[in-house]
């Protein structure tokens, strides 16, 4: 885009220093915002409700079967990425802030059928029905907090979301541990004891759909229903400047840019679904999907995206998260308690890792971060792997090197709640141009729910046949990922949304009518002269305004 090099050097310049902690406190309005929106991941964990007797005893035993036990955790996995297929579209027509709401509702739904069943098939309808409320708030909620982020914290405020998940994570480890004694720990255990745990998922839930709803909509979603001056408005409040700012114009002006550009090439491409009508509409979003596959930069996009999130459920990370207590059992910690207390260290470190992503991500980069913590995760089941291998006969006389198996547990937590667990939705939801930005999202992010229920469906029989070989097996693959993204994927730290595409090499791509148009576009809005009179003029202003 004409002026684009011009304008990602000032803002660069402007900003140096405002990612981070210093960043977040610079934004602390779109900050705030982020953290609220980001309570759509608190939801808990199933393991610790798996192991109490109260729910085997309610549910005919039926945990007792590897196969029965999988359905019962990865059900809602699948459910997940039905949602999240769903919301693509639903993010682009209803908005990000209203698909939000909407998938509150379907949340609340599932977490009411599982906190009243009295039988194993309401367990599973009301799992995959909650399934479809995370998935959907999985997507959407990242999505919003990209588009709001100025590009210097976006990675942070993107890793918001992971850090609920895992603060999400650890709160509900502890309350199913302290659930655990409600009525005694064997038969006399009341059937509170994972009712309330189940039924406590309700509230942030409840407390995120009020709220959103007194939330800006995106700048960028605004912007593609023509709301433009709602836009503007958005982005001077969120950047807390005047909307004659040069960094705001430059933000808004950069968005509309894009936007104009795609559509009016998807005019070009698509003349005939041009009337506005419903069916038009929908035709118009089918093939936006197919040019997911059939545009070769695009398929790079899905590509990176959809093997991020492979390998990020590959590492094991829900292995360990959905089936904590009965790993540590088998690691030689005995006592339904002790597991217990074991799997809430996994909360624990898992959410203080993740703290420093979201300090630190935008500084160090994607690619460091993840390429990192994939090889500390491989190194850590390769060790487990050897340990349990040397003496899962015998922990009972070698109590010291099952506590070492443990310790490595928890320092791959640690390694995943840096890396993996945020950067991966970073990277999907900053990846994609603004046309089809839902879409691509839930694309990838399907990927991950798919991978998911695979890893919940196929873990208990892997503990059970093979043992000590679930950690190498998973060990191979984090090992794996940490290659992918050394070798194939881009780093996009510091980069506007709209200027991944030249990261992703749409722009070598683009023939002379594309790049005339580009140009020409740059022109009729007014980019092009205000990067010039800027050059020409008193640049220093950019310095001047990041200091408000």
């Amino acid at each position: 885009m004409a002026g684009g090099a011009v304008s990602a050097l000032d803002r660069r310049r402007a900003l140096a220093g405002k990612s981070g902690w210093a960043g977040l406190i610079h934004n602390g309005r779109v900050f705030l915002i982020a953290i609220f929106a980001s309570l759509g991941g608190l939801y808990g964990v199933f393991s610790g409700v798996l192991s109490m007797k109260s729910f085997d005893n309610r549910m005919a035993s039926t945990v007792d079967n590897p196969s029965t036990k999988g359905w019962l955790v990865s059900i809602l996995e699948l459910g997940a990425w039905f949602g999240v297929l769903c919301t693509g579209y639903l993010a682009d027509r209803l908005s990000r802030k209203y698909t939000i709401v909407l998938a509150v509702i379907v949340f609340c739904v599932g977490v009411v059928v599982q906190t009243t069943a009295f039988g194993a098939s309401s367990i599973y309808a009301g799992r995959f029905v909650t399934g479809m409320g995370v998935g959907s708030l999985s997507m959407a909620v990242p999505l919003y907090n990209a588009e709001l982020a100025p590009p210097e914290v976006r990675g942070s405020l993107v890793a918001l979301q992971q850090l609920a998940i895992t603060f999400g994570i650890m709160v509900s480890f502890w309350i199913d541990y302290g659930m655990n004694y409600i009525g005694g720990t064997g038969e006399t255990q009341s059937e509170a004891a994972w009712r309330i745990p189940l039924g406590l998922q309700i509230v942030p839930a409840i407390i995120l759909g009020i709220g959103i709803l007194f939330m800006p909509f995106s700048p960028r979603w605004l912007v593609n229903q023509g709301r433009d001056e709602e836009a503007l408005q958005v982005l001077s409040r969120s950047r807390g400047l005047p909307q004659d700012s040069d960094l705001v114009q430059i933000e808004f002006l950069e968005i509309k840019a894009q936007y104009l550009f795609e559509k009016e090439t998807n005019a070009l491409m698509f003349p005939q679904f041009q009337d506005g009508s419903s069916s038009s509409n929908f035709k118009l979003g089918f093939h936006a999907y197919l040019s997911l596959i059939r545009t070769r930069t695009l398929l790079y996009r899905v590509a990176v995206g959809s093997l991020a999130m492979f390998f990020q459920q590959w590492t094991g990370v829900n292995a360990i998260l959905y089936y904590a207590p009965s790993i540590f059992a088998s690691l030689g910690l005995t006592g339904n308690t002790t597991s217990l207390l074991a799997t809430g260290v996994v909360g624990i470190v898992m959410f203080l890792a993740t703290i420093p992503a979201v300090m630190y991500v935008d500084q160090v980069g994607r690619k460091p971060v993840l390429i990192s913590g994939a090889f500390i995760m491989a190194a850590c089941h390769f060790i487990v792997a050897a340990l349990t291998g040397m003496y899962r006969h015998s922990w009972d006389t070698h109590k010291a090197a099952g506590w070492a198996a443990c310790g490595f547990v928890w320092v791959f937590s640690v390694a995943f709640g840096y890396s993996w667990g945020p950067c991966c939705w970073i990277l999907v939801a900053e990846i994609w141009p603004l046309s089809i930005r839902g879409k691509g999202i839930s694309i990838t992010a399907s990927s991950n729910w798919m991978n998911n229920f695979i890893v919940g469906q196929v873990t208990p029989s892997m503990l059970t046949h093979i043992s000590y070989g679930t950690f190498i097996f998973f060990g191979v693959f984090s090992l794996m990922g940490g290659l992918f993204i050394m070798i194939f994927v881009p780093e996009t730290k510091g980069l506007t949304l709209e200027e991944m595409d030249a990261v992703f090499g749409d722009s070598e791509g683009l023939g002379v009518a594309d790049q005339q148009r580009q140009n020409e576009i740059a022109s009729r809005i007014g980019l092009t002269a205000y990067f010039e009179g800027k050059r020409k003029g008193s640049p220093e202003r950019f310095e001047d305004e990041s200091k408000i």
